[in-house]
């Protein structure tokens, strides 16, 4: 039983005080002061009489009907004056009731904003009919990742401990609309150079799965509007969609993908380090793409949407290992040697697929 903060008895207080009055003939007065309590709190006992133990609980002082409620005729008139879009200022013009009665009304009926009147968009849901023919492409400000120097606060609860100047990590993805197969890198940075080595690394996943991309979508953003990246969707023949300005859920699969990555990989265990955390990403999209199951596509998936053989599927099933950023210096050095062209997001990207060989000293 819940009682509130000045209750003097209990319940089972209550029902003895009760019981001594209404089975053993005590007055009020001499059960109030039995109990250390004023005679109108011991009156309570007739309600013992009619209704038990449950009549002693604690009841709502709240009057079953208020002696000046608006009538209901006057808020159906308010209410329909609301959806002919009145504002308040209106409704009471019409009305002759206050201005607080009238939004006291509005509010109690979920439309004391203009806006709660227009019915919700239709979800607009559509799916590739073949993989590769839609690549949904994102990265955001708000998915920057902190860098991790050592456990910080989000994790171990002490506000005191905190890796001030570590910087930031950003994370780009890229999910197939029809498989559901992502891909996902961490790059030092936003610009173009970064886009144009993961839209490549991409590809060059999807290639080896025998994918084709034919088109892209992305949202505005600086780095996915620069020239070398037009440019390098043009040497490979890839179609450019762009979503409406301020509607990210045009782009709502890759936003979900980034969700899912917060949520599973990069804020699901405690690290101690960034690169324990970058290392950790092949690991999850592995698991992602292979032995996670998709609620979008019926449970499945999203490598069986393939429909590889098993000869096939073995081949490809290990994880692959991330994208190694290349640093600011050499992508600025290719970016004036050629800037603009395909020739420069090359050189900018340039990634370690062999070990360099050994240098020969000269005595």
């Amino acid at each position: 039983m819940k009682l509130h903060a000045r209750a003097a008895l209990t319940l089972t207080q209550r029902e003895e005080l009760a019981r001594l009055v209404v089975d053993d003939g005590w007055t009020i007065r001499a059960a109030a002061e039995r109990y250390r309590v004023v005679p109108n709190t011991a009156s309570k006992s007739d309600r013992y009489r009619t209704d038990g133990v449950e009549g002693l609980r604690d009841r709502s002082s709240r009057p079953e009907r208020p002696a000046r409620q608006t009538p209901d005729e006057v808020v159906e008139r308010v209410k329909e004056l609301r959806r002919e879009r009145r504002t308040m200022r209106q409704i009471v013009t019409e009305t002759g009731l206050a201005l607080t009665t009238v939004r006291r009304i509005l509010l109690r009926h979920g439309m004391n904003r203009l806006k709660y009147l227009d019915p919700p968009l239709p979800a607009r849901r559509y799916e590739a009919s073949a993989p590769g023919e839609l690549v949904h492409l994102d990265i955001k400000d708000i998915e920057k990742l902190g860098r991790i120097e050592k456990a910080s606060h989000r994790r171990i609860g002490d506000r005191t401990v905190r890796s001030r100047g570590a910087g930031w990590e950003f994370v780009f993805v890229a999910i197939d609309d029809h498989t559901r197969i992502g891909c996902s890198s961490i790059l030092p940075n936003e610009r173009a150079e970064s886009a144009i080595a993961f839209l490549q690394a991409t590809q060059e996943l999807f290639a080896d799965l025998g994918i084709h991309v034919q088109r892209i979508m992305t949202d505005n953003g600086s780095c996915f509007r620069s020239h070398a990246f037009a440019a390098l969707l043009r040497a490979h023949g890839i179609c450019h969609a762009r979503t409406k300005p301020y509607t990210p859920r045009t782009n709502g699969k890759a936003e979900r993908f980034i969700q899912t990555l917060q949520r599973e990989w990069a804020y699901a265990r405690t690290y101690t380090h960034s690169r324990q955390r970058a290392a950790d990403l092949p690991r999850y999209l592995h698991d992602y793409n292979f032995h996670r199951e998709h609620g979008g596509i019926g449970y499945q998936t999203p490598i069986s949407r393939l429909n590889l053989g098993t000869h096939n599927l073995m081949a490809i099933h290990k994880p692959r290992l991330p994208l190694r950023p290349v640093r600011a210096r050499r992508q600025r050095t290719a970016a004036r040697g050629n800037p603009g062209g395909v020739g420069a997001a090359r050189h900018a990207v340039r990634r370690e697929r062999l070990p360099a060989a050994p240098v020969s000293h000269r005595r």
